[in-house]
Protein backbone atom coordinates (compact mmCIF):
# COMPACT_ATOMS: atom_id res chain seq x y z
CA UNK A 1 0.00 0.00 0.00
CA UNK A 2 1.60 3.45 -0.79
CA UNK A 3 1.81 5.79 2.18
CA UNK A 4 -0.19 9.19 2.73
CA UNK A 5 1.37 12.14 2.03
CA UNK A 6 4.58 13.22 4.45
CA UNK A 7 2.56 16.72 5.07
CA UNK A 8 0.17 14.64 6.41
CA UNK A 9 -2.53 16.46 5.21
CA UNK A 10 -3.70 15.08 1.96
CA UNK A 11 -2.57 11.72 -0.24
CA UNK A 12 0.23 10.92 -2.50
CA UNK A 13 -0.33 10.37 -6.27
CA UNK A 14 0.48 6.97 -6.07
CA UNK A 15 -2.44 5.64 -3.31
CA UNK A 16 -4.22 8.11 -5.11
CA UNK A 17 -4.24 5.73 -8.24
CA UNK A 18 -4.37 2.46 -6.49
CA UNK A 19 -7.44 3.74 -4.66
CA UNK A 20 -9.01 4.89 -8.24
CA UNK A 21 -8.20 1.59 -9.65
CA UNK A 22 -9.45 -0.77 -7.27
CA UNK A 23 -12.48 1.02 -7.14
CA UNK A 24 -12.77 1.49 -11.18
CA UNK A 25 -12.61 -2.67 -11.31
CA UNK A 26 -15.03 -3.44 -8.26
CA UNK A 27 -12.01 -4.53 -5.74
CA UNK A 28 -13.54 -4.23 -2.32
CA UNK A 29 -11.54 -1.56 -0.60
CA UNK A 30 -10.25 -2.26 2.96
CA UNK A 31 -10.02 -0.66 6.56
CA UNK A 32 -6.94 1.14 6.05
CA UNK A 33 -8.25 2.29 2.71
CA UNK A 34 -11.18 3.92 4.17
CA UNK A 35 -8.69 5.58 6.88
CA UNK A 36 -7.07 6.85 4.03
CA UNK A 37 -9.73 8.14 2.16
CA UNK A 38 -10.68 9.92 5.03
CA UNK A 39 -7.08 11.55 5.47
CA UNK A 40 -7.70 12.91 1.81
CA UNK A 41 -8.50 16.63 1.78
CA UNK A 42 -9.44 16.61 -1.81
CA UNK A 43 -13.27 16.56 -1.70
CA UNK A 44 -13.37 17.14 -5.92
CA UNK A 45 -11.58 13.87 -6.24
CA UNK A 46 -13.45 11.68 -3.31
CA UNK A 47 -16.31 13.15 -4.46
CA UNK A 48 -16.14 12.31 -7.95
CA UNK A 49 -15.08 8.63 -7.49
CA UNK A 50 -18.36 8.37 -5.16
CA UNK A 51 -20.19 9.66 -8.13
CA UNK A 52 -18.93 7.58 -10.24
CA UNK A 53 -19.55 4.34 -8.01
CA UNK A 54 -23.33 5.97 -7.44
CA UNK A 55 -23.94 5.92 -11.14
CA UNK A 56 -22.72 3.13 -11.97
CA UNK A 57 -25.16 1.31 -9.47
CA UNK A 58 -28.50 4.04 -9.79
CA UNK A 59 -27.72 5.76 -13.21
CA UNK A 60 -28.75 9.78 -12.85
CA UNK A 61 -31.87 8.56 -10.67
CA UNK A 62 -32.45 10.08 -7.07
CA UNK A 63 -34.90 8.26 -5.51
CA UNK A 64 -37.77 9.50 -2.74
CA UNK A 65 -40.56 8.90 -0.89
CA UNK A 66 -43.52 10.72 0.81
CA UNK A 67 -43.17 9.85 4.23
CA UNK A 68 -44.30 11.21 7.74
CA UNK A 69 -42.64 10.70 11.33
CA UNK A 70 -44.71 9.85 14.32
CA UNK A 71 -43.20 10.17 17.64
CA UNK A 72 -45.74 8.46 20.40
CA UNK A 73 -43.93 8.54 23.00
CA UNK A 74 -41.01 10.45 23.98
CA UNK A 75 -40.80 9.74 27.31
CA UNK A 76 -37.78 7.25 27.64
CA UNK A 77 -35.51 5.04 30.00
CA UNK A 78 -32.12 6.16 28.90
CA UNK A 79 -30.56 9.59 28.66
CA UNK A 80 -28.45 9.09 25.73
CA UNK A 81 -25.42 12.03 25.91
CA UNK A 82 -26.84 13.14 22.41
CA UNK A 83 -29.77 13.35 22.76
CA UNK A 84 -32.84 16.30 23.06
CA UNK A 85 -35.92 13.93 22.39
CA UNK A 86 -36.08 11.87 25.70
CA UNK A 87 -38.52 12.88 28.39
CA UNK A 88 -38.66 11.58 32.17
CA UNK A 89 -42.47 10.75 33.27
CA UNK A 90 -43.67 13.97 34.78
CA UNK A 91 -41.32 16.20 33.10
CA UNK A 92 -42.32 19.35 31.03
CA UNK A 93 -43.15 18.65 27.88
CA UNK A 94 -43.31 14.74 28.44
CA UNK A 95 -46.03 13.26 26.20
CA UNK A 96 -47.50 9.73 25.46
CA UNK A 97 -50.48 9.43 22.91
CA UNK A 98 -53.63 7.08 23.64
CA UNK A 99 -53.38 4.70 20.24
CA UNK A 100 -56.66 6.35 18.80
CA UNK A 101 -54.74 10.09 18.92
CA UNK A 102 -51.95 8.39 16.99
CA UNK A 103 -54.67 7.09 14.74
CA UNK A 104 -56.34 10.28 14.39
CA UNK A 105 -53.07 12.52 14.22
CA UNK A 106 -51.92 9.59 11.03
CA UNK A 107 -55.26 10.20 9.59
CA UNK A 108 -54.05 13.86 9.00
CA UNK A 109 -51.39 13.06 7.54
CA UNK A 110 -52.87 10.64 5.14
CA UNK A 111 -53.01 13.83 2.24
CA UNK A 112 -50.70 14.14 -0.61
CA UNK A 113 -50.58 9.91 -1.39
CA UNK A 114 -48.80 9.06 1.70
CA UNK A 115 -46.66 6.03 1.03
CA UNK A 116 -44.68 5.39 4.52
CA UNK A 117 -45.21 6.31 8.29
CA UNK A 118 -41.82 6.26 9.93
CA UNK A 119 -42.50 5.64 13.75
CA UNK A 120 -39.72 5.94 16.69
CA UNK A 121 -40.22 6.78 20.25
CA UNK A 122 -38.57 6.70 23.63
CA UNK A 123 -38.28 3.36 25.45
CA UNK A 124 -41.11 4.06 28.08
CA UNK A 125 -41.03 2.15 30.83
CA UNK A 126 -44.56 1.81 31.73
CA UNK A 127 -46.55 0.71 28.54
CA UNK A 128 -47.36 -2.38 28.34
CA UNK A 129 -45.87 -4.79 25.03
CA UNK A 130 -49.56 -4.64 23.71
CA UNK A 131 -49.46 -1.48 23.20
CA UNK A 132 -46.80 -1.40 20.50
CA UNK A 133 -48.93 -4.37 18.44
CA UNK A 134 -52.08 -2.86 18.67
CA UNK A 135 -51.23 0.56 17.37
CA UNK A 136 -49.59 -0.98 14.30
CA UNK A 137 -53.14 -3.03 13.38
CA UNK A 138 -55.04 0.33 14.35
CA UNK A 139 -52.78 2.51 12.24
CA UNK A 140 -52.75 0.04 9.39
CA UNK A 141 -56.64 -0.78 9.41
CA UNK A 142 -56.66 3.38 9.60
CA UNK A 143 -53.92 3.45 6.52
CA UNK A 144 -54.42 0.34 4.86
CA UNK A 145 -52.23 1.85 1.73
CA UNK A 146 -49.44 3.23 4.10
CA UNK A 147 -46.45 1.03 4.71
CA UNK A 148 -45.23 1.01 8.32
CA UNK A 149 -41.67 1.08 9.30
CA UNK A 150 -41.34 1.17 12.74
CA UNK A 151 -39.40 0.03 15.86
CA UNK A 152 -35.54 0.58 15.99
CA UNK A 153 -33.53 -2.89 17.02
CA UNK A 154 -33.43 -0.44 20.44
CA UNK A 155 -37.04 -0.63 20.74
CA UNK A 156 -37.20 -4.53 20.02
CA UNK A 157 -34.65 -5.14 22.68
CA UNK A 158 -37.29 -3.20 25.21
CA UNK A 159 -39.57 -5.12 24.14
CA UNK A 160 -37.72 -7.82 24.97
CA UNK A 161 -37.74 -7.18 28.33
CA UNK A 162 -40.92 -5.82 28.96
CA UNK A 163 -42.52 -8.60 27.58
CA UNK A 164 -40.82 -11.96 28.41
CA UNK A 165 -40.83 -12.58 24.67
CA UNK A 166 -38.05 -13.62 22.53
CA UNK A 167 -37.23 -10.92 19.31
CA UNK A 168 -38.23 -13.82 16.86
CA UNK A 169 -41.54 -13.97 18.96
CA UNK A 170 -41.90 -9.97 18.62
CA UNK A 171 -41.03 -9.51 15.24
CA UNK A 172 -43.33 -12.31 14.07
CA UNK A 173 -46.35 -10.56 16.14
CA UNK A 174 -45.44 -6.68 14.79
CA UNK A 175 -45.04 -8.48 11.10
CA UNK A 176 -48.63 -9.57 11.59
CA UNK A 177 -49.76 -6.29 12.56
CA UNK A 178 -48.67 -4.75 9.75
CA UNK A 179 -44.98 -4.36 10.18
CA UNK A 180 -43.21 -3.81 6.83
CA UNK A 181 -39.37 -2.63 7.87
CA UNK A 182 -37.74 -2.13 11.06
CA UNK A 183 -35.81 1.83 11.11
CA UNK A 184 -32.13 2.09 11.40
CA UNK A 185 -32.14 3.65 14.33
CA UNK A 186 -29.84 2.79 17.92
CA UNK A 187 -26.43 1.77 15.99
CA UNK A 188 -24.81 5.80 16.57
CA UNK A 189 -21.53 4.56 16.54
CA UNK A 190 -20.76 0.51 17.19
CA UNK A 191 -17.20 0.84 18.52
CA UNK A 192 -17.38 0.45 22.23
CA UNK A 193 -14.47 3.13 22.70
CA UNK A 194 -17.58 5.82 21.77
CA UNK A 195 -19.88 4.24 22.89
CA UNK A 196 -19.81 3.98 26.00
CA UNK A 197 -19.74 7.79 26.19
CA UNK A 198 -22.48 8.58 23.72
CA UNK A 199 -25.57 5.49 24.54
CA UNK A 200 -27.20 4.96 28.17
CA UNK A 201 -29.49 2.13 26.80
CA UNK A 202 -28.11 -1.85 26.77
CA UNK A 203 -28.30 -2.34 23.18
CA UNK A 204 -25.16 -2.64 21.78
CA UNK A 205 -24.12 -4.37 18.09
CA UNK A 206 -24.40 -7.46 19.31
CA UNK A 207 -28.31 -7.26 19.81
CA UNK A 208 -28.68 -4.74 17.14
CA UNK A 209 -26.70 -7.10 14.77
CA UNK A 210 -29.12 -9.58 16.15
CA UNK A 211 -31.77 -8.15 15.91
CA UNK A 212 -31.77 -7.12 12.06
CA UNK A 213 -29.97 -10.60 11.32
CA UNK A 214 -33.57 -12.04 12.61
CA UNK A 215 -35.76 -9.67 10.66
CA UNK A 216 -33.68 -10.18 7.67
CA UNK A 217 -34.33 -13.74 8.24
CA UNK A 218 -38.08 -13.33 8.20
CA UNK A 219 -38.18 -11.76 4.83
CA UNK A 220 -37.99 -7.91 5.68
CA UNK A 221 -36.03 -5.22 4.32
CA UNK A 222 -34.32 -2.71 6.48
CA UNK A 223 -32.34 0.39 6.60
CA UNK A 224 -28.81 1.13 8.57
CA UNK A 225 -27.91 4.26 10.20
CA UNK A 226 -24.49 6.10 11.49
CA UNK A 227 -24.54 9.23 13.72
CA UNK A 228 -21.47 11.12 12.62
CA UNK A 229 -20.03 14.40 13.56
CA UNK A 230 -19.63 13.93 17.29
CA UNK A 231 -16.62 12.53 19.10
CA UNK A 232 -15.53 9.63 17.07
CA UNK A 233 -12.91 10.02 14.79
CA UNK A 234 -12.79 8.60 10.93
CA UNK A 235 -11.91 5.41 12.25
CA UNK A 236 -14.79 4.92 13.99
CA UNK A 237 -16.72 5.67 11.30
CA UNK A 238 -15.04 3.20 9.22
CA UNK A 239 -15.39 0.47 11.88
CA UNK A 240 -19.07 1.38 11.97
CA UNK A 241 -19.55 0.39 7.91
CA UNK A 242 -17.22 -2.11 7.90
CA UNK A 243 -19.74 -3.97 10.37
CA UNK A 244 -22.33 -3.21 8.42
CA UNK A 245 -20.68 -4.79 5.16
CA UNK A 246 -19.99 -7.79 7.05
CA UNK A 247 -23.77 -8.29 8.10
CA UNK A 248 -24.51 -7.39 4.48
CA UNK A 249 -22.46 -9.71 2.91
CA UNK A 250 -24.64 -12.17 5.54
CA UNK A 251 -27.83 -11.47 4.82
CA UNK A 252 -28.15 -9.35 1.85
CA UNK A 253 -31.23 -7.35 3.99
CA UNK A 254 -30.14 -3.78 4.10
CA UNK A 255 -31.91 -1.66 1.16
CA UNK A 256 -30.22 1.56 2.10
CA UNK A 257 -27.48 3.14 4.96
CA UNK A 258 -28.08 6.35 6.35
CA UNK A 259 -25.42 8.63 7.65
CA UNK A 260 -26.83 11.11 10.41
CA UNK A 261 -25.30 14.24 11.23
CA UNK A 262 -25.22 14.53 14.82
CA UNK A 263 -26.99 17.63 15.88
CA UNK A 264 -25.89 20.76 18.64
CA UNK A 265 -28.80 21.18 20.80
CA UNK A 266 -29.92 24.97 20.57
CA UNK A 267 -34.08 24.88 20.77
CA UNK A 268 -34.74 22.86 23.56
CA UNK A 269 -34.58 25.06 26.47
CA UNK A 270 -38.64 25.65 27.26
CA UNK A 271 -37.63 24.01 30.77
CA UNK A 272 -34.19 25.39 31.24
CA UNK A 273 -32.42 21.70 30.73
CA UNK A 274 -29.61 21.17 28.13
CA UNK A 275 -30.05 17.09 27.46
CA UNK A 276 -27.38 17.11 25.04
CA UNK A 277 -24.17 16.59 27.38
CA UNK A 278 -21.85 16.17 24.02
CA UNK A 279 -22.01 19.66 22.68
CA UNK A 280 -19.86 21.04 25.32
CA UNK A 281 -17.24 18.88 23.71
CA UNK A 282 -17.90 18.96 20.15
CA UNK A 283 -18.72 21.05 17.39
CA UNK A 284 -21.53 19.87 14.10
CA UNK A 285 -19.80 18.56 11.31
CA UNK A 286 -19.12 21.08 8.98
CA UNK A 287 -20.72 20.44 5.18
CA UNK A 288 -17.46 19.53 3.57
CA UNK A 289 -16.97 16.74 6.44
CA UNK A 290 -20.20 15.50 5.67
CA UNK A 291 -19.93 15.52 2.02
CA UNK A 292 -16.41 13.42 3.27
CA UNK A 293 -18.87 11.05 4.80
CA UNK A 294 -21.16 10.17 2.26
CA UNK A 295 -18.52 10.01 -0.38
CA UNK A 296 -16.47 7.26 1.76
CA UNK A 297 -19.59 5.87 2.67
CA UNK A 298 -20.33 5.15 -0.90
CA UNK A 299 -16.90 3.81 -1.50
CA UNK A 300 -16.61 1.10 1.34
CA UNK A 301 -20.59 -0.06 1.21
CA UNK A 302 -20.00 -2.09 -2.18
CA UNK A 303 -22.83 -4.06 -1.00
CA UNK A 304 -25.67 -1.83 0.06
CA UNK A 305 -27.92 -0.65 -3.02
CA UNK A 306 -28.44 2.99 -1.98
CA UNK A 307 -27.05 5.47 0.66
CA UNK A 308 -29.86 7.93 1.32
CA UNK A 309 -29.23 11.87 2.95
CA UNK A 310 -31.77 12.96 5.35
CA UNK A 311 -32.27 17.05 4.51
CA UNK A 312 -33.52 17.36 8.02
CA UNK A 313 -30.19 16.76 9.16
CA UNK A 314 -27.82 18.28 7.04
CA UNK A 315 -30.15 20.97 5.44
CA UNK A 316 -31.33 21.46 2.11
CA UNK A 317 -28.21 22.80 0.46
CA UNK A 318 -26.10 20.20 1.86
CA UNK A 319 -28.33 17.74 0.72
CA UNK A 320 -28.17 18.38 -2.72
CA UNK A 321 -24.59 18.36 -2.98
CA UNK A 322 -24.50 14.92 -1.26
CA UNK A 323 -26.26 13.32 -4.09
CA UNK A 324 -23.26 14.41 -6.31
CA UNK A 325 -21.04 12.58 -3.57
CA UNK A 326 -22.48 8.97 -3.25
CA UNK A 327 -26.24 9.41 -2.39
CA UNK A 328 -28.68 8.69 -4.18
CA UNK A 329 -31.96 8.79 -1.71
CA UNK A 330 -33.64 12.02 -0.74
CA UNK A 331 -35.92 11.15 2.48
CA UNK A 332 -39.36 12.14 2.00
CA UNK A 333 -41.67 15.02 2.48
CA UNK A 334 -41.92 15.10 6.61
CA UNK A 335 -43.77 17.47 8.00
CA UNK A 336 -42.89 17.32 11.50
CA UNK A 337 -39.28 15.21 12.64
CA UNK A 338 -39.44 16.33 16.60
CA UNK A 339 -36.00 13.80 16.94
CA UNK A 340 -33.80 16.45 14.88
CA UNK A 341 -35.79 19.55 15.28
CA UNK A 342 -36.11 19.84 19.18
CA UNK A 343 -31.99 19.65 18.83
CA UNK A 344 -31.72 22.04 15.35
CA UNK A 345 -31.71 25.62 14.93
CA UNK A 346 -29.22 26.39 11.06
CA UNK A 347 -31.94 26.86 8.92
CA UNK A 348 -33.80 23.28 8.05
CA UNK A 349 -37.38 23.68 6.61
CA UNK A 350 -40.57 21.58 8.92
CA UNK A 351 -41.65 20.27 5.45
CA UNK A 352 -41.20 19.51 1.91
CA UNK A 353 -43.72 18.59 -0.55
CA UNK A 354 -43.46 16.27 -3.00
CA UNK A 355 -43.05 19.09 -5.63
CA UNK A 356 -40.35 21.16 -3.26
CA UNK A 357 -38.20 17.62 -3.47
CA UNK A 358 -39.15 17.33 -7.25
CA UNK A 359 -37.43 20.54 -7.52
CA UNK A 360 -34.57 20.05 -5.60
CA UNK A 361 -33.69 16.80 -7.05
CA UNK A 362 -33.72 18.38 -10.68
CA UNK A 363 -32.04 21.65 -9.26
CA UNK A 364 -28.82 19.29 -8.53
CA UNK A 365 -29.35 17.82 -11.80
CA UNK A 366 -30.86 14.09 -11.45
CA UNK A 367 -34.26 12.55 -12.58
CA UNK A 368 -36.48 12.00 -9.70
CA UNK A 369 -38.00 8.66 -9.21
CA UNK A 370 -40.57 7.87 -6.46
CA UNK A 371 -40.43 4.68 -4.77
CA UNK A 372 -42.02 2.75 -1.47
CA UNK A 373 -40.50 1.24 1.48
CA UNK A 374 -39.44 -1.42 -0.62
CA UNK A 375 -37.88 0.41 -2.82
CA UNK A 376 -40.36 -0.63 -5.67
CA UNK A 377 -40.99 2.58 -8.12
CA UNK A 378 -44.18 4.00 -7.63
CA UNK A 379 -43.67 6.83 -10.35
CA UNK A 380 -40.80 8.26 -12.67
CA UNK A 381 -40.61 11.61 -13.45
CA UNK A 382 -38.69 13.96 -15.83
CA UNK A 383 -35.27 14.97 -15.02
CA UNK A 384 -33.72 18.54 -15.49
CA UNK A 385 -34.59 20.29 -18.49
CA UNK A 386 -31.83 19.68 -21.07
CA UNK A 387 -30.03 23.23 -21.58
CA UNK A 388 -30.34 23.52 -16.95
CA UNK A 389 -28.44 20.17 -17.60
CA UNK A 390 -25.78 21.35 -20.45
CA UNK A 391 -24.80 24.29 -18.59
CA UNK A 392 -24.36 24.92 -14.69
CA UNK A 393 -26.95 26.65 -12.89
CA UNK A 394 -26.52 28.10 -9.34
CA UNK A 395 -28.50 25.71 -6.56
CA UNK A 396 -31.54 27.51 -5.43
CA UNK A 397 -32.41 27.04 -1.76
Amino acid sequence: MAKLSEKGVGMDVGLKRELEEKVRSGERLTREDGIALYESDDLAWLGGLAHEVRTRMNGDVVHFNVNRHLNMTNVCTASCAYCSFQRKPGEKDAYTMRIEEAVKLAKAMESENLTELHIVNGLHPNLPWRYYPRSLRELKAALPNVSLKAFTATEIHHFETISGLSASEILDELIDAGLESLTGGGAEIFDWEVRQHIVDHRTHWEDWSRIHRLAHEKGLKTPCTMLYGHIEEPRHRVDHVLRLRELQDETGGFQVFIPLRYQHDFVDMKDGKVRNRLQARTTMATGAEALKTFAVSRLLFDNVPHVKVFWVMHGVQTAQLALQHGADDMDGSVVEYKITHDADDFGTPNKLTREDLLELIRDAGFRPVERNTRYEIIREFDGPEPARRESPQPMRV
